[in-house]
C-alpha cells in the first residue's frame, strides 16, 4: 500500500523557542537549529502522535536504527516535541575532526565500543537521567541488516537503564531516512524528489511488573523484548504493513524466535 502524503500545516514551522522550553547546552540548541533549518528544505514531515512524547522529566526514548541520516530526522522531530536529542553515540563518532567536537559540545553520551551495554555511558546516561533530562538509544546499537529494514533483535542497555533509574521508556518508529542514505555505507545523499521522514510515538513500554524482579539475564530480556516489540509495532504502523515473523539477529545472520532474541 502506498504511502498516504502529510496533510496540514508543517509540524516544523512552528519557531523552536515556542514549541521547546527544556533547558540545553548552547551548543545544543544552535546546532539543533542550524540542522533543522536545513532539514525544512530538503525533506518533508509526517510526523504523528508528539503528545506522547513527555514535556519534562526523565525519560528513555528508544527508537529503530535504519540509515545515518536517521538521527538527524528523529533529532528534528524530537527537538519539536519539546525535548532535546541527547543520543548514546559510539565512540568512533568522537573521534571524528569536527563531528567529535560537535558531539561534546552538544552533550552527547559516548558509547566505549567493546564494554557491556555501554559501562561508562549508562553511568552517564543515569545520571542525566536523575537531572531530569531525556537521553536516546538505539537498541540495536547499529543501523539494521534485515533485509526488509525491520528492527533487530536488541541489546540489553535501555533496559537495564529503565530497571535501575526507574525512567519511562518512551518507543519511536522511524521510516524514509533509509531513502535519503540507504546502508550503512556513507554515499552522496539522494536529495531529490524530497523525501518524507516519517516519525511517531508510542506510549510507555510496560515494565512495573519487572522493577521488582532480580536483574538478571531473563528479566532483562522480557524487558528488551518488550521494548522493541512496541518499535516495531510504531514502524508497522509506518510503513502499513505487518512485520515479519521473528527478528535479524546480527550474530547469526538470520530470523530467530522471540526467546532468542533478546541480548
Amino acid at each position: 500500500m502506498p504511502h498516504r502524503s502529510p496533510v496540514g500545516p508543517d509540524p516544523a514551522a512552528a519557531p523552536l523557542d515556542r514549541v521547546n522550553t527544556e533547558p540545553a547546552e548552547p551548543g545544543l540548541r544552535r546546532t539543533v537549529g542550524i540542522l533543522a533549518a536545513l532539514l525544512r528544505r530538503i525533506t518533508r514531515r509526517d510526523w504523528r502522535a508528539q503528545d506522547k512524547i513527555p514535556r519534562s522529566g526523565p525519560a528513555i526514548f528508544v527508537v529503530n536504527h535504519i540509515s545515518n541520516f536517521d538521527p538527524l530526522a528523529y533529532g528534528h522531530y524530537l527537538a519539536w516535541s519539546g525535548r532535546w536529542p541527547r543520543f548514546l553515540a559510539k565512540d568512533a563518532i568522537f573521534r571524528t575532526p569536527v563531528l567529535g567536537a560537535i558531539a561534546r559540545a552538544c552533550g552527547q553520551i559516548r558509547v566505549q565500543r567493546g564494554a557491556a551495554d555501554g559501562g561508562t555511558a549508562l553511568a552517564e546516561a543515569a545520571a542525566a537521567l536523575g537531572e531530569g533530562k531525556s537521553v536516546t538509544i538505539y537498541p540495536e546499537g547499529t543501523i539494521t541488516a534485515d533485509p526488509e529494514g525491520w528492527p533487530m533483535t536488541g541489546r540489553t542497555g535501555a533496559a537495564r537503564l529503565a530497571l535501575e533509574t526507574g525512567a519511562p521508556v518512551i518507543p519511536v518508529g522511524q521510516w524514509g531516512a533509509q531513502e535519503v542514505l540507504p546502508g550503512k555505507r556513507l554515499t552522496w545523499p539522494r536529495l531529490w524528489p524530497r523525501r518524507t521522514m516519517r516519525l511517531i510515538a508510542g506510549d510507555p513500554v510496560p515494565l512495573d511488573d519487572l522493577r521488582e524482579r532480580p536483574l538478571d539475564a531473563g528479566t532483562l530480556i522480557t524487558a528488551t523484548e518488550r521494548i522493541t516489540d512496541a518499535i516495531t509495532g510504531l514502524v508497522a504502523q509506518l510503513r502499513e504493513t505487518e512485520p515479519p515473523a521473528g527478528r535479524w539477529d546480527l550474530r547469526l545472520g538470520r530470523r530467530v524466535g522471540p526467546r532468542a532474541a533478546g541480548r
